[in-house]
């Protein structure tokens, strides 16, 4: 069993940014790949970035590219989300995922991933 719980969110102004992070528990973080998603009101829960295990290959939806990074410390059990030029359409809950890295990575799909966090809410007013 994987815990993992997310911070860093909060209430932000369009243009600015925030780092979101994601601690891992439970078992060898190196052995998952990881994944962010986001589900504001009435969506559905949609792709964000993901990385493999050991940070060779990251996934963007075409929504963030270019504004959003992910990267990972496995020394410390954490994925980050490191999130600039937030948009109101960037507000949402914001949760990280992870997924067994001994299977195929399909890391835009939900189906994809073991274990989720709670969440944690991002706001950006306009």
């Amino acid at each position: 069993q994987v815990q993992l719980v997310e911070s860093g969110g909060g209430l932000v102004q369009a243009g600015g940014s925030l780092r979101l992070s994601c601690a891992a528990s439970g078992r060898t973080f190196s052995n998952y790949n990881m994944g962010w998603f986001r589900q504001a009101p009435g969506m559905e829960r949609e792709f964000v970035a993901a990385i493999t295990w050991n940070a060779g290959g990251t996934y963007y939806a075409d929504s963030v590219k270019g504004r959003f990074t992910i990267s990972r410390d496995n020394a410390k059990n954490t994925v980050y989300l490191q999130m600039n030029s937030l948009k109101p359409e960037d507000t949402a809950v914001y949760y990280c995922a992870a997924a067994m890295k001994y299977r195929s990575f399909r890391g835009t799909i939900r189906e994809t991933y073991d274990y989720w966090g709670q969440g944690t809410q991002v706001t950006v007013s306009s």
